[in-house]
């Protein structure tokens, strides 16, 4: 329950009494626990993330992998990495340590100025970048989709009529990132993960409800995505208003705490969103493949963001405002415990999760797509991308645990120089391995830079001293792999050929993939417990 301390003035007795108040709410949120709060994130995310597999099950039945879905899903692939990159990616990871430093050592009334003036400045230039998006569309498509020129003429104009529909989200998802993340510091971390529900939500409505009555069918999830941002950006009003930071914008050149957000934002866009920049130039090269290249590396992207918004994105929205108070509270030890809880907890979960994608893809792809317009050809086609991006899914949540480490500090250059190294080594992967390897060579390419992302973060954050491995670790990443390989050679044995997949009916596939899931997972949990891995090792920092 965060405190309250607006209305305390004068120097000293204010000094002492937000001293009070700091170390109560410290208090209150260690007792609460980030364990508490992973399990509040991840349930959440876990809803989204199922929801989510509903709407692409829905647009793989309705759509299938030609055109449309290729022209939509680069369409919605442009906001979505806007949004990633500057909302989730630049934007969160500068505005929270400058939001979490006010509340520890500021007014009420001093917060409610940053988070005013940071509306007012954010909502502006994305209202102009959304303008901008409309109007320069088919620009915009020839940057990231220049295959499309030459595919044809209605893929191309399809492309640009609905990213003119989508464009806009990048407008309403940024100012709910930017709630959330005010939510966040609060501690108040459901409702933030809650909100892309509904925007699967509106997705499928829109292919269900609105398809139908269009002369483009496919246009319908264009408007879904649209009226998804609306939507949430809304949904965060009620959460705003109860902690008090429900704020009508404002707009000020001189205010200090915008500018520190915008200096710290700048650099942290490289750092933090290196992932999506390489997915983006998947996503130019595969429009120059054979169609349904783009479709191929958006499911098996799909399916590998499930491990990675449930447990790799909800270990960073958790640890960022913790690491940003230890920060402002010049607590070290505590900093590097933190990082190294999350840390623990990113292995025992990524290692096995790679191994189970790379096994199950097949199947997964199967049960989940291998209907209507999505043929037996194209679940062997994305299985071979989602082995690729699998090999790279412990890269991937190591960056989101790491990156924290750094912009909780402030430090925005030192992520920045990692992002330039690895943004370089996916185009050295992309050119090696495209030409032999097709879309599933892209893929690896994405895979390979993570790690490369992933490795320079973490020496660096060695070297500096911020971090220090806790106790045993030698012996936990071993418990890990072997069990995870145990695992995987279980589950490979008892998923039997693709062909009997394709043969069953989705009851079928459903129940099998279920049986296999559970018998991983209790195959792993058995295996770890056997190593002496227990859950009060993991349950918080420090222990």
């Amino acid at each position: 329950m965060p405190l309250d301390v607006s209305g305390v003035t004068g120097t000293c007795k204010a000094g002492h009494f937000r001293a009070r108040e700091l170390e109560s709410q410290l208090k209150t949120l260690r007792k609460a626990g980030l364990l508490a709060s992973l399990l509040t994130v991840g349930s959440n995310t876990v809803v989204s993330r199922i929801l989510g597999l509903i709407r692409d099950i829905t647009i793989a039945r309705l759509f299938g992998a030609g055109s449309g879905a290729d022209a939509f899903f680069v369409a919605f692939r442009i906001p979505n990495f806007l949004r990633r990159l500057f909302a989730e990616g630049a934007f969160s990871q500068a505005f929270v340590p400058v939001l979490s430093e006010y509340r520890a050592n500021r007014s009420h009334d001093e917060v409610v100025g940053l988070v005013a003036h940071t509306v007012g400045a954010l909502g502006g230039v994305l209202t102009l970048v959304t303008v901008a998006g409309v109007v320069l569309a088919p620009a915009v498509v020839a940057i990231f989709a220049p295959g499309f020129i030459e595919a044809n003429d209605e893929k191309w104009e399809l492309t640009v009529t609905m990213l003119r529909i989508t464009f806009p989200y990048i407008l309403f998802i940024s100012l709910t990132a930017l709630a959330g993340g005010v939510l966040n510091t609060y501690g108040r971390f459901g409702p933030p993960a809650f909100t892309p529900v509904l925007l699967n939500i509106s997705i499928i409505g829109c292919a269900l409800g609105l398809s139908p009555y269009l002369d483009e069918p496919v246009t319908a999830l264009a408007w879904g995505v649209a009226v998804g941002g609306i939507t949430q950006l809304a949904f965060q009003f009620p959460f705003l208003a109860r902690v008090g930071l429900l704020v009508r914008p404002r707009l000020s050149r001189g205010h200090e705490g915008v500018k520190r957000i915008l200096r710290l934002m700048a650099p942290a866009i490289f750092g933090a969103s290196v992932g999506q920049s390489n997915l983006l130039l998947d996503t130019l090269l595969a429009s120059f493949l054979v169609t349904g290249s783009v479709s191929w590396l958006y499911f098996s992207d799909r399916l590998m963001e499930f491990p990675l918004g449930v447990f790799g994105i909800a270990l960073a929205t958790v640890i960022l405002p913790r690491l940003s108070t230890e920060h402002a509270t010049d607590e070290p030890e505590k900093f590097s415990q933190t990082l190294d809880w999350a840390l623990r907890w990113a292995v025992l979960i990524a290692i096995p999760s790679s191994v189970a994608l790379a096994v199950l893809a097949g199947p997964m792809l199967t049960t989940l797509f291998q209907y209507g317009a999505f043929s037996p050809g194209d679940v062997r086609m994305a299985s071979l991308s989602l082995m690729a991006y699998a090999i790279g899914l412990s890269g991937f949540i190591f960056v989101k645990v790491l990156a924290p480490g750094y912009f909780a500090r402030q430090d925005t250059k030192t992520p920045v120089k990692v992002g330039i190294i690895a943004m370089v080594a996916n185009l050295v992967f992309n050119l090696m391995l495209v030409f032999t390897l097709a879309h599933a060579g892209l893929a690896l390419a994405t895979a390979l830079s993570s790690m490369v992302n992933a490795g320079l973060l973490y020496r660096g954050l060695r070297q500096s001293g911020v971090y220090t491995p806790g106790g045993q670790w030698g012996r936990f990443a071993l418990a890990v792999v072997v069990s995870a390989i145990v695992m995987g050679a279980v589950v490979h044995f008892l998923a039997g050929p693709l062909s009997a997949w394709f043969a069953a009916e989705l009851t079928e596939r459903a129940l099998h993939l279920s049986g296999l899931v559970v018998s991983g997972a209790v195959c792993y949990a058995l295996c770890v417990l056997v190593f002496g891995i227990r859950p009060r090792h993991l349950r918080r920092p420090g222990l």
